[in-house]
């Protein structure tokens, strides 16, 4: 150990030049484990409120094809309704066969996360790998107009 205690003919303890870090060491040990412990805690159930997009819109092409995601889970393409059974068929056939056209995915805003990613599943599972999502774009102090993001 670091400490020592000697007899000195006038009573004062010898001076010890050594570090004792033991106590550093077990306090640090202990803030260790209060962040490993209080940092999972802190990500848990964490409430997001995205902004609106305040970006340039992206320019749309003359014939967009818009694949929309009604409220009810029902899929149109166009203005077409069509079941799911029957939508990379159809989808094919509005296409003429180019995977590399951009589809244009809508959603309703009470339509769930889960929902919308197995939208794109269906457009992934049919070869259509470029999608822009249709979003409003909001400004503060305007109404909502649309906008068009783009993502691969």
């Amino acid at each position: 150990m670091a400490a020592r205690i000697r007899e000195n003919i006038d009573g004062d303890l010898a001076e010890n030049h050594e570090i004792n870090v033991t106590p550093f060491i077990d306090v640090i040990l202990v803030l260790l484990i209060i962040f490993m412990v209080a940092a999972p805690l802190a990500t848990v159930d964490v409430n997001v409120d995205l902004p609106g997009s305040t970006a340039t819109p992206a320019p749309r092409p003359e014939t967009p094809l818009f694949l929309t995601l009604k409220n009810d889970l029902s899929l149109a393409i166009g203005n077409d309704t069509v079941p799911r059974e029957a939508f990379a068929a159809t989808l094919v056939g509005r296409t003429k066969g180019d995977r590399q056209t951009r589809i244009f995915l809508r959603a309703d805003k009470a339509v769930g996360y889960g929902d919308l990613m197995e939208a794109m599943n269906l457009l992934r599972g049919a070869g259509y790998l470029k999608i822009a999502l249709v979003g409003l774009e909001t400004a503060p102090g305007e109404a909502a107009a649309p906008q068009v993001g783009t993502g691969q």
